[in-house]
């Protein structure tokens, strides 16, 4: 056969040639509408299998197929009923397309296109809506997944029923073209991206409508990542939507649903009494994949050296009297120390030499086990467990390790930190939900330090305690809320709460939600009063959303119910209902206008995914075997030189003290004499080397502030609790020294 178009690895051509990326955000939510275009330049009829990403808690909720001049839109049915039916209409000659969820992550998708005839082109086209989460700096993130790596499976599971194949990024044999749409009632400040964009364009003068282009020559070897930032981010609102004319009244998609978004902000004088206790356990990823470069630029950090860096700083950071452990996994897990032990001194020494004898070498990520552990230790009283879990997400059994994490969610909280390109959002954000924490991605260009530092300082507020939701609604009017129950409050962070509406109510009516909360014994309330109006033009997005909601907490229920052909029963209901994609059911198009029988058995094509680690075979990966065999070919980082910060870092005491010696004074770029001679006489060579690092940190690394503040704090405890009477010449001394001009006060004196 001569073949001709683009090739895969294996010389066979790939009848996918372009997608197309429409985005629409309206203030915190997103519209998806994703076209791909195929074409059939064999000589014989073929059906192409694409296995590709999507967000984890996007709602799909619309797929087509458009064939010449006709266009197909699918059902939604029961996922047997539809792969039966599109197998039928395949051996019975007839065109057919299907898209279904993956059973083992809800953010990997299949799609189907049965029966393309020689010559013949098809666009097909999936739409979803998905939240947009809130970052450290008030910016909006928005994620297409561009990039697939290979998840790893346990070795006692079951083959996957997706098979993933993948090229490198440099071979991927289709085009991609993306354009965003920002709409808010606040000005749109900016869009940043991982990746090369046009410039932003204004589309009204108020600057409240926005759009932007990724710029031509996109390479897969990244997900498109944007952070939209709006001008007064963040205030609570109130959307109410209409229900679906067609749909029958009293049911989610009939009735009004109401989508609130709430920012509790926290008392200050709260805010800044940290927790003096708790026991910290660090679960950190050393699968063979993790010693890949942490991002695309010449300096080759790989991400097992960045998460070793942030878990100095974490165990520097920690405070006096508490408890911690470190685990690592792999194909197999391994933990520091037996059980959590109190930290002091000793142990973080212990624990920081263990750390950097740790390497990438333990095989596949094998992530549930090691959890298993965790969570048969048994809890130490009056020191709440707080789980750290860095990953790069290349995990296939995800809901089982998301129901693990939901079933010991009553005896700690779970953040997670999903590392490099294609971590899964369905992993990383879902344990975190579950776990009550917080999720953070480091992706590009990012630091990980300031992420994993944000969600410690969150670790280590005090815990919201007794979190109600109450309404107060005009007579007559009632309400059911879809979500789950708010069970933990982040300062700065938000809440959604989906609610149905039933009853009948005058379009001037007003509403109100209440949230209560008790926050280090002090009981809070916020309250926001909103609209019964509909919203203009808003679609079903609302619906689509809170139905995504309810559907993956029926699939949660599934997942730990006797009865769960029963709850199995209501997810299809409700998938069929709303529209919107589930687990246990699929989209599918058979194309029954095409009176011409499709001749010959079906070349069978899969579509290859962009892969960031492999170089040069595609592959399918199945297998721990095979998973294994492909990490130990990655090519070894090189190692960067130590960042000054985190050589300053690494010098001090448990206690928060640094002592004065030659190592301190390198760090300092002094020479050990310079600094000898500075000290005032009255100081102890503590007290003078403690407040020399404090000057340093506060003179030269202001913008990586996030990352030292902690260990800062714990440094002026330390100071304060001496009673030292020379810290202000200590202070004047070591400015001249530093050729700084820091204020005590600013130093926390």
């Amino acid at each position: 056969m001569d073949c001709c178009g683009l090739l895969t690895l294996q010389k066979e051509p790939v009848p996918l040639k372009s997608i197309e990326v429409e985005l629409e955000v309206r203030d915190h939510v997103a519209t998806v509408v994703s076209t791909l275009n195929y074409e059939n330049k064999e000589d014989k009829p073929l059906e192409a299998v694409f296995v590709f990403p999507l967000p984890g808690d996007a709602a799909v909720c619309h797929f087509s197929a458009q064939i010449g001049q006709t266009q197909i839109v699918a059902e939604v049915k029961e996922k047997q009923k539809a792969r039966e039916e599109y197998d039928d209409a395949l051996s019975s000659g007839q065109q057919a397309f299907l898209l279904e969820e993956s059973d083992e992550s809800p953010d990997i998708f299949s799609l189907r296109v049965g029966s393309l005839p020689p010559g013949e082109s098809a666009s097909i086209r999936l739409e979803y809506v998905t939240e947009l989460a809130v970052q450290a700096d008030d910016g909006l993130r928005f994620c297409l997944p561009g990039v697939l790596n290979p998840r790893y499976q346990p070795q006692d599971s079951e083959d996957p029923l997706f098979q993933v194949t993948s090229v490198p990024a440099s071979l991927v044999p289709y085009s991609l073209s993306f354009s965003a749409r920002v709409s808010s009632p606040r000005p749109v400040s900016k869009v940043e991206s991982n990746c090369s964009l046009d410039p932003l364009q204004y589309l009204n003068t108020d600057q409240t409508q926005a759009t932007v282009k990724l710029a031509t020559g996109h390479k897969f070897d990244r997900d498109v990542e944007l952070l939209i930032y709006y001008k007064d981010a963040h205030q609570p609102t109130a959307v109410v939507e209409a229900g679906q004319a067609s749909a029958e009244p009293g049911s989610l998609m009939g009735d009004p649903v109401v989508m609130v978004s709430l920012y509790p902000e926290f008392p200050q004088s709260v805010m800044s009494s940290m927790a003096s206790c708790g026991e910290f356990v660090f679960l950190m990823d050393r699968s063979g994949s993790m010693d890949c470069a942490t991002n695309n630029t010449e300096q080759k950090e790989t991400r097992i050296s960045s998460a070793k860096d942030t878990l100095l700083l974490l165990l520097k950071s920690l405070p006096m009297g508490c408890y911690f452990n470190i685990y690592s996994f792999g194909s197999s897990y391994e933990h520091i120390f037996p059980k959590s032990v109190e930290y002091g001194e000793k142990t973080m020494e212990e624990a920081l030499k263990k750390v950097e004898q740790m390497k990438a070498d333990l095989g596949g990520t094998e992530i549930l086990e090691s959890l298993k552990h965790i969570y048969s230790q048994p809890c130490i009283p009056t020191q709440p467990r707080q789980l750290f879990v860095f990953t790069d997400g290349e995990v296939g059994n995800t809901k089982e390790v998301i129901n693990l994490v939901k079933k010991n969610s009553g005896s700690h909280r779970c953040f997670s930190f999903g590392i490099g390109e294609g971590a899964s959002s369905a992993l990383i954000n879902g344990m975190a939900k579950e776990g009550g924490g917080h999720a953070q991605f480091i992706t590009g260009t990012d630091r990980m330090q300031p992420k994993v530092m944000q969600s410690l300082h969150f670790s280590l507020q005090p815990a919201v305690e007794d979190v109600s939701v109450t309404w107060d609604l005009p007579k007559g009017s009632t309400i059911t809320v879809l979500s789950p129950p708010i069970t933990s409050l982040f300062q700065g962070q938000r809440s959604l709460i989906y609610a149905q509406l039933t009853g009948q109510s005058s379009e001037a009516a007003e509403g109100c939600v209440t949230l209560k909360y008790s926050l280090a014994g002090h009981p809070s309330e916020n309250q926001l009063h909103f609209s019964l109006r509909p919203a203009a033009d808003s679609g079903l997005i609302v619906h689509r959303l809170a139905a995504r909601t309810l559907i993956c907490l029926l699939e949660m229920e599934a997942e730990n119910n006797q009865e769960k052909e029963e709850v199995k029963k209501k997810v299809v209901q409700l998938s069929v209902q709303s529209g919107v994609s589930s687990s246990f059911t699929a989209f599918i198009v058979v194309n029954s206008d095409n009176n011409k029988e499709i001749q010959g058995p079906l070349l069978h094509r899969d579509i290859p995914m962009p892969d960031v680690y492999r170089s040069c075979t595609s592959f399918v990966c199945d297998s721990a075997a095979m998973f294994e065999e492909i990490e130990a070919e990655f090519p070894p980082a090189k190692k960067p030189l130590r960042d000054p910060l985190l050589q300053l870092v690494s010098l001090q005491k448990a206690s928060g003290c640094w002592l004065l010696d030659p190592a301190l004074a390198a760090a300092l770029r002094k020479t050990n004499e310079e600094v000898e001679k500075s000290k005032p006489e009255k100081a102890s060579s503590e007290v003078w080397a403690t407040i020399l690092a404090l000057i340093w940190l506060h003179g030269f690394k202001m913008d990586a502030k996030d990352e030292w503040e902690l260990l800062a704090a714990k440094a002026v405890s330390w100071l304060s609790a001496q009673k030292a009477p020379s810290v202000t010449e200590c202070v004047e001394a070591g400015n001249i020294l530093l050729g700084c001009s820091v204020q005590k006060t600013a130093l926390g004196l």
